[in-house]
């Protein structure tokens, strides 16, 4: 068992209350929401996304890329250190790799090693799973939507 000062311990009660139950089953039950569902899969702004549970920095918006798979995908993590991978053989006959938030260990989705060069790995992550905080940056210039 690991022993990282970091490491924190949710209440599952007060989770309960903060969480909608979607949020909820995917993060503390290893649930998944269903493809093309979650409202970060088509999402393009600049920010960090973070783990809705304990807001610890996961991926950065730079490395998310449509892979048409259903869910927001990552090509990396903010850094290694932020996440933890864990066998997956919950599916009869399929074994995947479980990615959680080393902080809180909330599971976020899958990672695979199908996506695009130069890493192949797409973090296949649960819309309810995170949070996004858009970019603030001190340009003279304003945002404007595209």
């Amino acid at each position: 068992m690991e022993n990282k000062s970091d490491k924190i311990t949710v209440n599952k009660e007060e989770l309960r209350k903060r969480l909608t139950p979607l949020q909820y089953q995917v993060t503390q039950e290893a649930g998944t929401e269903r493809p093309f569902t979650g409202c970060y899969n088509k999402h393009y702004e600049k920010g960090m996304y973070q783990c809705i549970v304990c807001h610890q920095d996961l991926f950065s918006s730079d490395t998310k890329y449509d892979s048409g798979c259903g869910w927001p995908a990552f090509n990396d993590v903010v850094d290694k250190g932020k996440v933890t991978l864990h066998r997956d053989a919950s599916i009869p006959g399929m074994v995947r790799t479980e990615v959680r938030c080393s902080k809180c260990s909330a599971h976020m989705g899958h990672v695979f090693d199908d996506g695009p060069p130069p890493k192949h790995r797409r973090y296949c992550i649960n819309s309810a799973s995170i949070d996004f905080v858009k970019s603030t940056t001190t340009s003279t210039t304003t945002s404007s939507k595209k």
